[in-house]
């Protein structure tokens, strides 16, 4: 006869799929709180990063904590094919891709003069046509100070004005310098670095390595710059004491026709560093021309189509893959911070829009 007291206990599902979701909700918990630093509040996060921008150069609700002067620009992309045997990526096949980009200042202030830093940054977002997108950001320089995302993170620290004098103190500028001396490279470029009259002339550097994966899977580690067609030094719209002249030359230039640039790319050769954006790839090294890059209009950034792009450089098509460069998931991560708070404060203005800009601080 059977005995169901001799049976063996039949586990309960619904138990167990409770079981299982709570141990998920665990886990997503602890992932959050190792990434927000709550379980090591001494590890380097997004959060702390942006909120040195801040303390560098204060907050300045709805706009970006880096680059934050800008100008919107429209335009398109004309592929060459000389890239595709190295990259599946649709962007280099022969045709038209739409690009919304931007032009912009390093540093956290968007009411900087123009003249007061040397350097010349340039984001793009490229909205191919199967629906992915690439997004990078790149800057007039030849080499990035630091190497890795703590480094970067000493250096903003090393920047912040001293209250007393408003600013950076000599010593820990000093100190800085002494704990990295990768940044010998920048250093020496800058020493003779002069602001330049114009967007529409500077060579802007990717810097960071990615790489490019051909439609037969071989792998191509490289590195890009956009070289500008345009070579004389700034136009008439320049005038003497301007604090905004590099809005009003691009302007000008393009109510006289489209400006452009070649996307040139480098190939990395065996022993070319790629996790390492303090160190230049060799100048003989192998370059392709993928295409022009074909400037038509520019507008404020305030209403422009480029105010609501986060452009992070891990939005890739299939065919560019990141390096194992440890800059890009850090920018990646601050750059989400830092569209999250501005797009909050955003929000929380009147209208849910940004105030003109003579009413802002």
């Amino acid at each position: 006869m059977h005995d169901p007291s001799l049976q063996p206990a039949r586990p309960n599902r619904h138990l167990g799929s409770w079981a299982w979701i709570a141990a998920t909700a665990a886990a997503c918990l602890l992932a959050f709180g190792y990434v927000g630093g709550w379980l090591d509040p001494g590890r380097l996060t997004p959060t702390r990063i942006i909120n040195q921008f801040q303390a560098d150069a204060g907050t300045f609700p709805g706009y970006r904590r880096n680059h934050a002067k800008g100008v919107c620009v429209t335009g398109y992309f004309q592929g060459s094919a000389q890239a595709q045997p190295y990259s599946s990526a649709q962007v280099f096949a022969p045709g038209r891709t739409p690009v919304v980009g931007r032009f912009a200042l390093p540093g956290g202030n968007p009411y900087a003069p123009d003249s007061s830093v040397p350097i010349r940054s340039m984001a793009l977002r490229f909205a191919l046509a199967n629906g992915q997108q690439w997004r990078t950001g790149m800057n007039s320089m030849p080499v990035f100070p630091v190497n890795t995302p703590q480094g970067f993170y000493a250096q903003l620290q090393a920047q912040q004005p001293d209250p007393k004098t408003g600013k950076p103190d000599p010593a820990k500028v000093a100190a800085f310098i002494a704990a990295h001396p990768e940044t010998a490279a920048f250093r020496q470029w800058v020493k003779s670095a002069k602001p330049s009259a114009s967007y529409a002339t500077e060579t802007y550097q990717g810097l960071d390595a990615f790489v490019f994966v051909g439609a037969d899977g071989v792998r191509h580690p490289v590195r890009w710059r956009t070289v500008p067609e345009a070579t004389d030094a700034g136009s008439d719209a320049i005038k003497a004491g301007d604090p905004d002249y590099l809005a009003a030359d691009l302007a000008q230039r393009l109510s006289q026709g489209p400006l452009r640039w070649r996307l040139l790319v480098t190939l990395a050769e065996p022993g070319d560093p790629t996790n390492d954006a303090t160190k230049a790839w060799p100048d003989d090294r192998r370059t392709i021309d993928a295409g022009t890059l074909v400037i038509e209009h520019t507008e404020p950034q305030e209403s422009g189509p480029c105010r609501d792009i986060n452009y992070d450089p891990l939005v890739l098509p299939a065919g560019i893959e990141a390096s194992d460069d440890p800059l890009l998931p850090a920018r990646s991560a601050a750059y989400a911070t830092s569209y999250l708070r501005r797009t909050s404060e955003e929000a929380h203005l009147p209208g849910a829009a940004r105030p003109p800009a003579e009413a802002r601080p």
